[in-house]
């Protein structure tokens, strides 16, 4: 028995191991905290949404492939597929195409064959405005015709009849150069046939001289002066030939002041010519033969962007098609085309396939769906119009048209 102030002794029982560190706490999870980790799965959900739809909408090689081993075709497993052509789908929906199979359906536009003019104010105008306009809508012009004057009209008007007037001075100046040198060469062509005739006269006279002299009947000062009057008579006719050569054979003297006029004429031709040009500043003509389309422009407006008028050649029309990407294949040249609108009737266009284009681009041609895809891709085809249907549509220049193209099986091989 211990002693009463005696410290009883602390014995450490031996632990059962538990492949646990010493100091180290057991923590139970809480039963619901997997609950935390539900927000990735919505995520997921939505990131697995979105690839897919990517994938139908930019069609990448890989899944082109997988369509093309499986013999699949995107919206083929529904009867209201989303993916298809949005015109097709449209009218078919609404009975207003009869389509076969084999066809493709588009829509279209109406245009002439050539491009559609927009007949500027002329380069130089300024801030001129219309003064007048001679056509109107629907009005068949030549080239060169007359369709518009603008008010700067009258000063440019001015300023060639200024130049004209300069013209015929400068013209009237030259003539009259022209006469005064042939007057001065018929002078001195006079002086010098007077000049050879006195020369003559003086050789005469010398040679009488010298017959009296040698019989003594004659003086030696009557002979020096008849030597003196010969050579007179020969300087005079060296000086009349020499001035005869300024106006003959090209003379400088003569040739200049002719030179000048000439010269001056020219300038004032060159004056003329640019009023001239610049009275075209005025005037809006048609560059080439065709109907006027629309005008644009009011009198007394400067003319903007869209021109004073549109100008086209319409007696040839076309339709330029947008044909969705996964229908280009069954399109191939010649292929006959009906086009219909409201505004044609019950009696649709024809045409055949001319053109179709060698790129990819964007819709431009909407329907009234509000619902269809805005976003297509497409390819331009263009149709040209037969005769009777190019008489039809001449008039309405720009009109929306669903096109019915009659693919054949050899299309459709030419496109594969």
């Amino acid at each position: 028995m211990p002693a009463p102030n005696e410290t009883p002794k602390v014995v450490a029982l031996p632990l059962e191991e538990t492949g646990k560190a010493k100091g180290e706490t057991t923590v139970r999870p809480h039963p619901l905290a997997w609950m935390h980790h539900l927000w990735r799965l919505p995520v997921l959900i939505v990131i697995v949404v979105l690839s897919g739809t990517a994938a139908l909408y930019f069609q990448p090689p890989t899944l082109r492939a997988i369509y093309s081993l499986t013999g699949l075709e995107v919206g083929g497993g529904t009867s209201d597929p989303i993916a298809v052509s949005p015109v097709l789908l449209e009218r078919l929906e609404q009975g207003a195409v009869d389509v076969t199979p084999n066809d493709v359906v588009a829509l279209g536009r109406l245009l002439p064959e050539g491009d559609i003019i927009t007949l500027a104010a002329p380069f130089g105008s300024g801030d001129a405005r219309v003064a007048s306009i001679l056509v109107g809508e629907g009005d068949t012009v030549a080239q060169g015709d007359l369709v518009a004057t603008l008010d700067n009209e009258d000063q440019l008007a001015s300023a060639l009849t200024t130049a004209r007037a300069a013209v015929d001075v400068r013209q009237a100046a030259l003539e009259q150069t022209e006469d005064s040198v042939e007057a001065s060469r018929l002078e001195a062509l006079a002086n010098r046939d007077r000049a050879q005739s006195a020369l003559e006269l003086a050789e005469a006279n010398l040679a009488r001289t010298e017959q009296l002299f040698e019989r003594d009947i004659s003086s030696q000062a009557a002979l020096d002066r008849e030597q003196a009057a010969l050579a007179d008579a020969q300087r005079e006719l060296e000086r009349m030939t020499a001035t005869l050569s300024r106006f003959e054979n090209g003379g400088s003297v003569a040739q200049a002041d002719i030179r000048l006029a000439e010269q001056n004429l020219r300038a004032a031709e060159a004056d003329l010519a640019r009023a001239e040009g610049d009275m075209r500043q005025a005037r809006v003509v048609a560059p080439t033969d065709g109907v006027i389309l629309a005008i644009n422009t009011r009198i007394g407006e400067r003319p903007d962007n869209d021109g004073v008028a549109t100008l086209a050649d319409t007696s040839r029309m076309i339709a330029e098609l947008e044909v969705y990407q996964a229908d280009i294949r069954r399109v191939a040249l010649g292929q006959q085309v009906h086009l219909s609108s409201e505004a044609l009737g019950e009696e649709p266009l024809s045409g055949e396939v001319t053109r179709i284009g060698l790129e990819v681009g964007r819709q431009t041609l909407l329907a009234d769906d509000p619902a269809a895809n805005t976003d297509a891709r497409v390819v331009d085809v263009t149709v040209l119009l037969d005769g009777e249907s190019t008489g039809r549509a001449a008039s309405l220049s720009g009109l929306e048209v669903v096109a019915r193209v009659r693919a054949t099986q050899e299309g459709t091989d030419n496109g594969s």
